[in-house]
């Protein structure tokens, strides 16, 4: 048991270096910059990726530690109608891409989790947030597979094991999630409160 810890607190640790900490404070600037400019955030992933997408959102819409108003952020994975009649009359391949369409505008932000990189789903997705103007955050182990030329924002690591991937995104949107509210709430002092 001591090993398997102290294995995974040496991932972690390799994972986040200081070019990783650097583009995830990046991140950071760039979530709490859009929210205050009126923009949302659309966030989508498979599998685990979908259930973290949606961690994401509720973190945002709802709170994190602060009681304070909520955020605008929409995991795309959430509405089977819309995911199961795509996917049945079209293909599954475009499932965000739709979304992205139906709801991007210019400035909002595009959150792509993959963590083999090459999930084609959320490739089209990024592709489609592109040419609209979207701005896209990519979060995806394999060193980026393929969402290296279409993330923004990238937040890769090297590591190629999912369950270690997934620890790493975990930790990774939980800091984000912190500091965004931080710094829209906690420095002005609208009524933000600590949860309890």
């Amino acid at each position: 048991m001591n090993y398997w810890i102290q294995h995974r607190l040496n991932n972690l640790d390799k994972a986040f270096n200081s070019r990783y900490c650097n583009a995830l404070e990046n991140t950071v600037d760039l979530v709490a910059k859009q929210f205050q400019t009126g923009n949302k955030l659309l966030i989508c992933g498979n599998g685990g990726s979908a259930a973290d997408a949606q961690h994401i959102a509720a973190e945002f819409i709802g709170r994190f530690q602060l009681h304070r108003r909520g955020l605008p952020a929409m995991a795309l994975g959430t509405n089977p109608a819309v995911l199961t009649a795509w996917s049945n009359d079209y293909e599954f391949e475009t499932i965000f891409a739709r979304q992205v369409e139906a709801f991007g505008k210019p400035g909002d932000i595009l959150w792509g989790i993959s963590t083999s990189g090459k999930s084609a789903n959320i490739i089209r997705a990024m592709e489609i947030a592109r040419e609209i103007g979207l701005i896209t955050i990519g979060m995806a182990g394999n060193d980026g597979g393929m969402l290296k030329d279409l993330a923004d924002y990238p937040l890769f690591v090297s590591e190629y094991h999912t369950p270690y991937i997934q620890e790493i995104h975990l930790i990774t949107y939980h800091r984000i999630c912190e500091q965004v509210e931080a710094q829209l709430f906690a420095k002005t002092g609208l009524g933000a409160q600590i949860a309890v």
